[in-house]
């Protein structure tokens, strides 16, 4: 049975691109897969048929032989040989093709590309998590915090090569050089890392003694940190490459401070705003004047007490709050007044509070609405 012109195979116009013959051949293993046509005695066949065409029309010497020549041309010697054995040896024609659409869609996922090999491949390392708590005052003013952090660093013995004496190390005879091993099952071949290097292409034959062939060792490390102003629970803090040293000389992870801020006995902070409950003495809360309250930058401010104010009335004072950590103005402190009923009284003062308790009931700002209310409700009842 004479064979079908490759191009008619695939799909595609004589002249079509690299691209479009690519892109056609996926299609078609797609749609042929024995696993998917079961029911198709032919398609096996036929998913054969497809691999063969590809693997002539990707090659641009092949390409160019079957165009002139076609078929013929790998017939008798010509055009260099058959395509990898023609349909007498499809599987592995379509091992050769497959392997490459493979390497297309996995290749930069897998860390290479098809037909790669040989480089030295070292490891990144791991980024690291410090966990920092300071003190609101802190979170403030920002401040320069000396850190201790235990880390893999780059081993001084090899330089990081992990071998004595700062040898290079040689390829993975396994996987020369790539990292990764091939092996077929059926018509697909399956891409695994490689056993003997684990997946670095290269082995050490003398280790060095002091990291024993990692390449880094356990250290801590002191680091200064920079806590800028405004800082507050979750702000997280990047210290490029101060992670974990990458295995076998590979580039360092990257260490991530975590702040927390911890709660203050005086202040609560709601963003960029602070908040204060200040306790004042009945008589100031009922005659007015003046009180001083603490700042968070250890200073003092003075506020201004309505007459008859009650306990829960808020005031604010402007730009007395947390300074911006990323845009926006100063925040403001808001002063939550609690009156104070006061204790140990005298007898004097208890006498003094009688009296003014017979002549104050008109001076509650609820109990005047609140009397006459009900005597305007037994009023109404008499009548």
């Amino acid at each position: 049975m004479a064979k079908r012109d490759y191009y008619e195979v695939l799909g595609v116009a004589k002249g079509a691109s690299a691209d479009e013959i690519k892109k056609a051949y996926r299609s078609k293993v797609k749609d042929l897969h024995p696993d998917r046509n079961k029911d198709n005695p032919k398609a096996e066949a036929q998913f054969k048929e497809v691999g063969e065409a590809y693997d002539v029309l990707k090659s641009d010497d092949k390409k160019a032989a079957y165009d002139r020549y076609g078929h013929a041309a790998f017939e008798n010697g010509m055009g260099g040989g058959r395509p990898g054995g023609g349909m007498g040896g499809g599987q592995g024609d379509f091992s050769s093709a497959f392997s490459d659409v493979f390497d297309d869609l996995f290749g930069d996922f897998m860390g290479q590309r098809g037909g790669g090999g040989g480089g030295r491949r070292a490891a990144r390392g791991a980024d690291l998590r410090y966990n920092l708590r300071i003190s609101l005052e802190d979170a403030f003013s920002g401040m320069q915090k000396s850190i201790t952090v235990p880390a893999s660093v780059q081993c001084d013995s090899c330089d990081g090569s992990g071998a004595e004496g700062g040898a290079e190390p040689t390829t993975c005879p396994t996987c020369s050089g790539m990292g990764k091993v091939r092996a077929q099952q059926g018509f697909f071949t399956v891409e695994r890392t490689c056993p003997t290097c684990s997946g670095m292409g290269q082995i050490v034959k003398n280790p060095c003694k002091k990291c024993r062939g990692a390449g880094r060792v356990e250290k801590e490390r002191t680091l200064s940190v920079n806590i800028p102003a405004g800082v507050e629970t979750g702000t997280r803090i990047r210290l490029a490459g101060e992670g974990e040293a990458g295995m076998r000389g590979g580039p360092s992870g990257d260490l991530y401070i975590f702040i927390e801020v911890a709660d203050h006995e005086l202040f609560e902070r709601d963003g960029p705003n602070l908040f204060c409950r200040v306790p004042v003495s009945m008589s100031t809360a009922a005659l007015g004047g003046n009180i001083e309250v603490p700042t968070i930058d250890g200073g003092r401010g003075r506020v201004q007490i309505p007459a008859g104010s009650q306990s829960g009335r808020q005031m604010r004072l402007r730009g007395k709050g947390m300074p911006p950590l990323r845009g926006g103005g100063v925040g403001d402190m808001i002063i939550e007044l609690a009156v104070e009923t006061p204790v140990n009284l005298t007898s004097r003062q208890k006498e003094l509070l009688r009296e003014f308790e017979g002549e104050a009931h008109n001076n509650n700002p609820e109990s005047s609405n609140f009397f006459s209310s009900v005597k305007s409700f037994w009023d109404s009842m008499k009548g």
